[in-house]
Formats: C-alpha cells, sequence, structure tokens
C-alpha cells in the first residue's frame, strides 16, 4: 500500500479522545474510592492540600495540552510526512508501536533522570511525599519539550492515529501503579510489566531506589539496562532536596528556576552546560555537603 501524506485537518478530525473521555471518570471516581478508604482505616495516603496541588496541576496540564493540541500534531505531521517509511495502520502496527513507543519512553524517563534540564521537566511528578492515585495527575506543564524523544518511532512511519492511540494508553497505564493498596502481583507479571510494587521503588528517595525502575509500561527494559531494583525495604517518598510547599507554581517551576539560577553563575558555557546536563542526584548531594560544610564552619565561629 503506497504512503499517502496527511495534512493537519486529517488528524484533527480524528477520534482518538474517546479513550480519555470514558477513562476520566473512572479515574476521578477510585481516587475518591482510594482516599475513602485511606481515610477510614487511618492509612494516612492523602494530605488535603497534596491532594490539591496534584488536582491543580492536573487540570492545568489537561488545558495546556488542550491548547498545544494543534502544535504537538503539527510536530508529528512534519516528520510523519518527511519520512520515507511507512507502516500500514493494521493490528499489529498497534502492538510493534507499542513495543517501540515504550522503549523510547524507557529512555526518554531515564534521561530526565539523568540529567538536570530534563528532570526540570519531571522534577513534579515526584515532589509530593505522599504516593496515591492522584499522584499520577502531577504531569509537568514543560513535559511537550520531551516530545523530542518520540521522533524516532514517529520517523519509522507509523500512522498518527496509530501513534496517538497507543501514546494515551501508555499515559493511561500510570494511573493504576500509583497505590500502595496493591503490593505484589503474580511473578510472570512482575517479571514483565510496571506493577505499583516497581513503581513505587522509582517514586522513593531510599538511597538504593535512587534512580530505579523507569519502565513506562514494561518493566523487562529496566531488567535489559541494568536499572531495576525489587521493592525490599519500605518506600519514603519526596525528592532528595524537599522544597516545603503546596504552591503548585513553585511545585512545577522550582527546579526550572534553580538551573537558571545556577546557569547565570557559571563561570563558563562548559560550566554551564554541564549544570544543565549533569545528574540532579550528584547536583543535589554537592549542595546538601556545601550546607553541611557551612554549618560547621558556622558553629566554629
Amino acid at each position: 500500500m503506497e504512503k499517502v501524506k496527511i495534512s493537519l485537518e486529517d488528524v484533527a478530525n480524528l477520534d482518538f479522545t474517546t479513550i480519555i473521555w470514558i477513562a476520566a471518570p473512572v479515574m476521578f471516581s477510585l481516587v475518591a474510592l482510594e482516599s475513602y478508604f485511606s481515610y477510614k482505616q487511618n492509612k494516612k495516603l492523602y494530605e488535603g492540600k497534596d491532594f490539591l496541588a496534584s488536582t491543580f496541576i492536573g487540570v492545568v496540564n489537561i488545558l495546556l495540552n488542550g491548547v498545544m493540541k494543534l502544535g504537538v500534531f503539527a510536530f508529528f505531521l512534519f516528520f510523519y510526512n518527511l519520512t520515507p517509511l511507512y507502516i500500514p495502520m493494521t493490528w499489529w502496527s498497534f502492538v510493534l508501536c507499542f513495543i517501540a513507543l515504550d522503549f523510547v519512553r524507557y529512555w526518554s524517563h531515564r534521561i530526565a533522570h539523568e540529567q538536570r534540564f530534563w528532570w526540570s521537566t519531571h522534577v513534579v511528578h515526584h515532589n509530593s511525599e505522599y504516593y496515591n492515585l492522584s499522584t499520577s495527575f502531577r504531569l509537568s506543564w514543560t513535559q511537550n519539550l520531551k516530545i523530542i524523544f518520540f521522533l524516532p518511532v514517529i520517523l519509522m512511519g507509523f500512522h498518527p492515529f496509530v501513534f496517538l492511540v497507543v501514546h494515551q494508553i501508555e499515559v493511561l497505564y500510570q494511573f493504576w501503579i500509583h497505590t500502595e493498596y496493591i503490593t505484589k502481583l503474580p511473578k510472570p507479571i512482575e517479571y514483565i510489566f510496571t506493577t505499583p510494587s516497581h513503581h513505587r521503588v522509582h517514586h522513593s528517595k531510599n538511597e538504593k531506589y535512587l534512580d530505579k525502575n523507569y519502565g513506562s509500561t514494561l518493566i523487562i527494559w529496566d531488567r535489559m539496562f541494568g536499572t531495576f531494583e525489587e521493592e525490599v525495604e519500605k518506600p519514603v517518598y519526596g525528592i532528595t532536596k524537599p522544597i516545603n510547599t503546596y504552591n503548585p507554581f513553585m511545585l512545577v517551576f522550582h527546579e526550572w528556576i534553580a538551573l537558571f539560577k545556577d546557569m547565570t553563575r557559571a563561570k563558563s558555557l562548559k560550566n554551564a552546560f554541564h549544570m544543565a546536563f549533569g545528574s540532579p542526584v550528584d547536583y543535589h548531594k554537592s549542595e546538601m555537603e556545601k550546607l553541611k560544610v557551612e554549618r560547621v564552619s558556622l558553629k566554629k565561629k
């Protein structure tokens, strides 16, 4: 079958949003249910201000995605029409796209933890010290910058409808793994798929859990590339340098602000580049060490 170029109007007319509209009421119902049981059982999985911050961040993210939708579509279309490759829209193209996209999502997620610039687009998802279904709402308002990581999949020639449907399924999968109510699942599932247990490790700031379990839907990538860690000790949630605020704007932008300030103080372009694309964990560890040294020197005075 010969590849046919697609216009922006063609993609805008495609009905691939049904999944979201079906899922949304189910998601909010499950959040309400989890919150209710948490309260009744005194588990303290939710905190009012934290929940409101997560919800506000999620709602703004949805609104921003709506505003930026045509721009995202245009990006997809430009490269889809550019590539000579073409994969027909069949049932197996959805499977192939899922595997390819999940592989790319593993690496984009990993890079977002290993480089401070990209960490700034993701940190809001981790700076809550609570772990519940509403945590999945905390998606950065600048996360669309990471669209460039999906270019290899687009250039493979998948139809935009296939790509966008599979991407939505991948995003929706993230919802149910943000819970403490599901402990361990049967071993075959735990071995292949990302589960709540795996993702609790990922959200933990325990030393042995840092920078582990990046898998989006499949955990096999972590097993293959040496970033897998089993949940053994109880996770402590949050980031290594807490910001102690429920202000949604600070939660979203605090790392961007800190990065900008540091780069303006850089002694050279090389130093600025290292600040932007060096490890955020190493950076925050060095900052904590500096604070310790300052405190010791103050005590001596």
